[in-house]
């Protein structure tokens, strides 16, 4: 691998081929950071793709352009001179470097737990109001759920284990079961998914992870299905549900 000097030559030639495409390039001189912002949630959820597949060398692309992306923002605020990329590193190793006392301080943590529950209770002093207040507002439901659920436990916010998570997973299913008003059926299916997805992470599983990967199977095995039924000169909308479960089954075991 390469040495920590070989390392910063190779950022600081990307900080220099940055400064070149702002100053030269038509495309690069018209970006802003709202133009940008679009781009950076396509390139986050390609390096996502690839880390599902455990593609390394696409995990390594996309990784670069996510870079790429962090350091054109710098950009943007060194023009508006308001902050650079060395400004950008210093308030993160600063904050680092407070948030992690058991490395640089003196105090002591026994497991992974107490980091966590450190962590959160440096952000309240570093002036956040709220233990929620910096779970960002437009991040995908499902990861929103599972991050306020993370931040809670936090501070001891949390069931004891796995099997009182399920209980209340039941609750819930049988709530919306109960209940005749579409509109509260809605707030209730609501509830259904905020406690499964609270049972899966105390249980050590992804639930967006765990559902991007059923997405994938559907997707690969569905394509599969309408292959079969390319070499039998038919067509998935002409076929009855029976004869589609039939496909559907031998999609299955090809796989």
């Amino acid at each position: 691998m390469n040495t920590k000097q070989e390392k910063l030559e190779a950022f600081g030639r990307l900080l220099d081929i940055m400064d070149d495409l702002r100053e030269k390039c038509p495309w690069d001189q018209k970006q802003t950071l709202q133009s940008l912002r679009h781009l950076t949630l396509e390139e986050t959820y390609e390096l996502s793709d690839a880390i599902l597949q455990e593609d390394l060398q696409e995990i390594k692309k996309e990784l670069g352009d996510v870079l790429l992306h962090l350091v054109f923002y710098s950009k943007i605020g060194s023009e508006k001179e308001s902050f650079d990329i060395a400004d950008v590193i210093n308030s993160l190793n600063e904050k680092l470097i407070f948030r992690h006392p058991h490395i640089y301080g003196d105090t002591e943590v026994k497991d992974e737990e107490e980091v966590k529950q450190n962590w959160e209770k440096l952000k309240l002093k570093e002036g956040n109001k709220s233990i929620l207040g910096g779970v960002p507002k437009s991040l995908p439901s499902m990861v929103k759920a599972y991050r306020i659920q993370d931040k809670v436990k936090g501070i001891g916010f949390e069931f004891h284990d796995a099997e009182d998570a399920w209980k209340k997973v039941d609750e819930e299913i049988q709530e919306f079961h109960a209940e005749t008003d579409l509109d509260k059926k809605e707030q209730e299916l609501g509830d259904v998914f905020f406690s499964l997805i609270n049972y899966a992470r105390i249980s050590g599983i992804n639930p967006d992870s765990a559902l991007e990967r059923t997405n994938l199977k559907f997707i690969s095995r569905f394509q599969k299905m309408e292959g079969l039924a390319e070499e039998q000169n038919a067509k998935l909308a002409d076929m009855t549900l029976e004869e589609m479960d039939v496909l559907w089954e031998k999609a299955k075991q090809l796989q």
